[in-house]
């Protein structure tokens, strides 16, 4: 019996916090316990949705030379946030959802040269907080965050895939 209790009292404490935002056959978004950090603890998602899994896409090329004359270039981790998310926003658009469907996303970040090699998270998040946690749209994903060696082009510095869900009739 107190085996059962170790693992009862953590899950008891996580479902007290209580959800974000919760109603029958909605996505119900477990909030972050003590933080005003704009990602979910966790998200359940209620039978019969239908999940939909948008790949990863990077951003949008800018017209315009970089120092080394190169002709396209793709901005900073901030512009290439908001150029991604804008591109997730048009396909769950296209498919009659919304950010606010959005219930996992997973962030692929290039280390920016310019900040040593590291990701510019602060670059990121400034892009991220401009579709999530905002007053117009205030449900955020349960989110991961990871920097990667490089992907494709080797002007992209973001990747980011999401999952939505669409609610039962």
């Amino acid at each position: 019996m107190k085996r059962l209790q170790c693992f009862t009292l953590p899950l008891a404490l996580i479902l007290l916090a209580g959800p974000l935002y919760a109603s029958a056959a909605e996505v119900i978004r477990y909030k972050l316990p003590d933080s005003n950090f704009p990602i979910a603890l966790a998200v359940e998602v209620p039978e019969g949705s239908s999940e939909i899994h948008v790949s990863g896409l990077t951003p949008g090329a800018v017209p315009q030379k970089d120092l080394s004359g190169a002709t396209v270039v793709y901005g900073d981790t901030k512009t290439q946030t908001i150029s991604v998310l804008q591109s997730i926003q048009s396909t769950l658009k296209s498919m009659g959802l919304g950010m606010d469907d959005a219930v996992k996303m997973q962030a692929y970040l290039v280390g920016d040269p310019k900040q040593g090699g590291k990701m510019d998270f602060a670059g990121f998040m400034e892009g991220y907080n401009q579709f999530f946690g905002t007053a117009s749209q205030p449900k955020v994903p349960a989110r991961s965050a990871i920097q990667v060696a490089g992907l494709f082009d080797p002007g992209w510095l973001v990747e980011i895939e999401v999952t939505a869900v669409r609610k039962k009739p």
